[in-house]
């Protein structure tokens, strides 16, 4: 992990709980920003090898808020959202699930974010 203390602090917020998955949603949804979670799992490599692509989606929506959940580290919230498969990337809108994408494809996954963000109103400033 040597010079990542160089790069600018992550966009992407890691989720350890129901009770931080819940408040993450509420803060964008109470913002108008559209959201989209990342259900990966530590021993699924597609899922660690979309992790720097993911960082990069999120500089690149900033009003898009970048969700990373582990799987086997909150259960519930994969539970709820019927995640079976790693990588999976849910696409959440004003509290919503609106899409979902299982699989590690990139230009699929930027595709749809852009389509997101296209439906989305700006957020007041």
């Amino acid at each position: 992990m040597e010079g990542q203390e160089h790069q600018s602090k992550s966009r992407v917020v890691k989720v350890d709980s129901l009770e931080s998955w819940n408040f993450h949603v509420n803060q964008a949804t109470t913002r108008g920003n559209p959201i989209v979670a990342h259900f990966s799992a530590s021993w699924c490599m597609p899922s660690v090898a979309m992790n720097p692509f993911f960082e990069e989606l999120a500089s690149d929506f900033q009003d898009v808020s970048f969700l990373s959940v582990d799987v086997d580290e909150v259960k519930e919230v994969a539970t709820k959202y019927e995640v079976k498969a790693m990588p999976t990337f849910l696409l959440i809108k004003e509290g919503a699930s609106v899409d979902k994408l299982v699989g590690a494809n990139p230009d699929e996954i930027r595709k749809r974010i852009e389509s997101l963000v296209q439906s989305t109103p700006a957020p007041l400033a």
